[in-house]
């Protein structure tokens, strides 16, 4: 099963979550509205050729674990590494489960708000959509939504935690920590293995992620690239 998060992009669009993909042959995409990124059947060998028909000049999407020049009719936005970190099957959220039972669950209502927060924080791909993809909670102040976490990809019993966010009027309370131990109490009821993405570079992430029990799988390449048209 583990083999799953090798490349989990793909078997997240073509398996559980393939009603959100668009695409054919060996690539696949959210499908737009989405968090922006997309998977080919094999990574190393990206079949752009396929995407491109699913995809407009100026577009924006994260794709892993590839290197080289970028294709004809693409452009590489930025180039980095990301770890794929992913917490034991096994290991119940323990005294981290206060499962924040004062957050909100979100939906449609809280769709432009949850974008608005991404689009401050930036804590990775996020589409106004994004929020179907799975439980998302959220601390709200006054009416706004000032941090948030949710899931994401999933295949296989592998469920993502992604969208993890606080404004930064709000940091320092440990909101998002709490709203993650939710996460992690549903997760591990369902029997999920809970797994998340985060830059190399954040060490600061790293170090929360670790304490919380997570461990490094893979260290790919993450890329933004745009179609040229």
């Amino acid at each position: 099963m583990a083999s799953l998060l090798d490349n989990i992009i793909w078997n997240s669009l073509t398996g559980a979550q393939v009603r959100f993909a668009a695409g054919t042959g060996g690539a696949r995409r959210y499908a737009r509205g989405f968090s922006p990124i997309v998977g080919f059947a094999d990574p190393q060998r990206p079949d752009f050729d396929a995407l491109a028909p699913y995809c407009e000049a100026g577009e924006h999407f994260y794709c892993s674990g590839w290197s080289g020049p970028a294709p004809a009719g693409w452009r590489i936005e930025a180039d980095a590494t990301m770890c794929l970190m992913v917490r034991a099957h096994g290991a119940a959220p323990g005294s981290m489960a206060d499962e924040a039972g004062d957050a909100v669950r979100l939906g449609p209502q809280h769709a432009q708000q949850a974008l608005e927060l991404a689009e401050l924080t930036r804590p990775g791909p996020f589409g106004l959509r994004t929020i179907e993809l799975g439980d998302y909670f959220g601390y709200l102040e006054h009416g706004r939504l000032v941090a948030m976490a949710g899931e994401r990809m999933q295949a296989g019993s592998f469920r993502e935690l992604s969208g993890v966010c606080t404004h930064p009027d709000y940091q320092g309370r440990g909101l998002a920590r709490r709203l993650m131990s939710r996460l992690l109490a549903l997760q591990h009821a369902r029997g999920e293995t809970t797994f998340l993405h985060v830059m190399s570079a954040n060490a600061a992430a790293r170090g929360l992620y670790e304490r919380m029990g997570f461990r490094n799988y893979l260290e790919p390449v993450v890329r933004v690239i745009t179609p040229i048209g």
